[in-house]
């Protein structure tokens, strides 16, 4: 057999683990290696190669070891969890900033029982324990279930077309991770369970700094966001894909759909409630990461403001570049189109002021091929019954309208929070929500494909990181776009535009991590999605334009 690392091609005789093959360039790695990819396939380092390919390394430093340290601190803790307290239950609810929020049903989380789990996870850790996948036909799985009388990785069980089953074993310990985790406990040195609101946060390094846990920042808006409709969803009894199929299957989709749908309604028509009641605010901005719906949801707040006698006039932060000359530049030489020094900072809150003061003002335009901003006689002068609506990444920073006061403008971060768990240990990323609605919007209005777009996400997370991210706690409300159906719906969308990525295209290792995931949806039709839905910016055939 043949296997390439980096420019060197190695011989090999006989089958060998990751671990063994690369045991040196392990060791000399400047970070913690974690994982590894092998013929574009995510794999641990006790991945048995048997055949030719190439493989690449995965320490902590990049975004998919930080998800397999993640995923493997999980696992810890529910070890933990279980020794300590076998008859409780503990959730994995959500994930804030580089942290994990669970709870424990039915228990008050006390500082003492938080250093418990601690301290048994640390001696864990200590330990440097194997965890190894087992594989069982279905009839030893239907066995192990009925023996164990647990839920863990029970998905599998479900796709009658799996013929093989995993799970993750440590010494007495089973558990199964959508998703590959380290294979030993020892990896994961750096974490820290703190108390928070009713439950405890679990936190780990961040991939920009590896070795060290980032400062706890509060984050209290999100999570009373993302707990306000964890707990809906609960009282639905839609937690969970689970079930979520088992309202497939029943036939109450629809009204779990209607259901999703009146919540974003009536969530908008609060928001618009609430900028009525308050006459000095002039100025709506929005602010979100990409494919959050920000689109859609700003022109349903408009019918809102309009219902509350106010008439929204959108400006575009866009028609507000700096000339191309005076672009700034990132560390590769190219245009920084998303720093905030590329608005014309200065003229921007020019035109707002004389706006807010009743003044006339002449619109830009800013031509993206020439690189410059035209003044084609368009002009604005605002009413007293009118606000202005803003839409862009910067309008939670309040850099953006500096020369505004602050009792003028009401700023909504949105985002596509995501609430829905695989199981109670497996929760579904909102980054990952995010990216198939944005390759199912691609391919659908932008004519890319879904390499294309995994090929750039990367550099999409981190202007989301830098620009928008930092500022969210800034918001006066903050609006969550999810929908708990909405990846059943996409799932016939995106799964073929996923299945055209081949095997040795470096895309694969991501595409096949989504196709793994979306595989355990029952499909839900896209008829059943409302015209006016947040989802039909995605889908296509809504009532708005986009």
């Amino acid at each position: 057999m043949k296997v390439q690392y980096k420019d060197k091609i190695m011989e090999i005789e006989q089958e060998i683990t990751v671990q063994e093959l690369l045991k040196e360039e392990i060791a000399k790695s400047e970070y913690t290696v974690i994982g590894a990819i092998f013929n574009n396939e995510y794999v641990n380092l006790s991945y048995k190669i048997n055949k030719d390919g190439e493989i690449k390394l995965i320490d902590i430093s990049s975004k998919e070891g930080t998800k397999i340290y993640r995923r493997t601190i999980i696992y810890i803790l529910g070890k933990a969890f279980e020794k300590l307290y076998p008859n409780k239950k503990i959730t994995v609810n959500y994930q804030l900033p580089n942290a994990m929020f669970c709870d424990i049903e039915n228990t008050v989380v006390t500082e003492e029982l938080i250093q418990k789990l601690s301290d048994e996870m640390h001696s864990i850790v200590r330990e440097d324990l194997p965890i190894e996948q087992v594989v069982m036909n279905r009839k030893q799985a239907e066995e192990f279930y009925k023996k164990y009388n647990t839920s863990k990785g029970r998905l599998q069980l479900d796709l009658q077309d799996n013929q093989e089953i995993y799970m993750y074993h440590c010494e007495d310990y089973y558990n199964y991770c959508y998703g590959t985790i380290a294979s030993r406990t020892g990896v994961a040195k750096i974490f820290e369970m703190v108390k928070y609101d009713d439950g405890l946060l679990v936190r780990y390094p961040s991939s920009n700094k590896p070795e060290q846990l980032p400062k706890l920042i509060p984050t209290k808006k999100l999570a009373w966001a993302l707990d306000e409709y964890d707990d809906i969803h609960k009282i639905l009894n839609v937690n969970t894909v689970y079930k979520l199929n088992k309202a497939v299957e029943e036939d109450n989709i629809k009204d779990i759909i209607m259901l999703e749908e009146a919540l974003h309604e009536k969530k908008i028509a609060n928001i618009a409630d609430e900028i009525a009641k308050n006459r000095k605010i002039k100025m709506v901005l929005i602010a979100g990461p990409s494919s959050s719906g920000k689109t859609t949801f700003a022109q349903r707040l408009g019918l809102q403001l309009r219902i509350n006698k106010i008439k929204p006039v959108t400006i575009s932060v866009d028609n507000y570049f700096v000339e191309r000359k005076d672009t700034p530049r990132d560390e590769n030489g190219d245009y920084d189109f998303e720093c905030i020094e590329a608005i014309d900072l200065k003229l921007f809150n020019d035109h707002l002021t004389r706006l807010l003061n009743g003044e006339e003002v002449e619109m830009p335009e800013f031509d993206f091929h020439v690189g410059t901003k035209k003044y084609k006689g368009k002009k604005l002068k605002l009413e007293q019954d009118q606000v202005l609506v803003i839409e862009g990444i910067h309008c939670l920073n309040d850099q953006l309208t500096s020369e505004i006061a602050k009792e003028q403008k009401y700023k909504i971060y949105i985002s596509a929070l995501t609430v829905l768990n695989m199981d109670r240990y497996n929760r579904i990323s909102t980054t990952d929500t995010r990216l198939i609605r944005r390759i199912v919007r691609d391919n659908q209005f932008r004519g890319y494909n879904a390499k294309d777009t995994l090929r750039t996400w990367y550099k999409v997370n981190e202007g989301e990181e830098k620009n928008i991210f930092p500022y969210q706690e800034e918001a006066n409300s903050i609006f969550n776009t999810s929908l708990i159906y909405e990846l059943g719906v996409l799932k016939g969308v995106v799964l073929p535009l996923l299945e055209e990525i081949k095997p040795e295209e470096p895309e694969y290792a991501e595409a096949k991590r989504l196709i793994n995931m979306l595989k355990y949806f029952q499909a839900i039709p896209p008829e059943y999605v409302p015209t006016n839905s947040l989802l039909k910016e995605f889908l296509g055939g809504g009532n708005f334009k986009y």
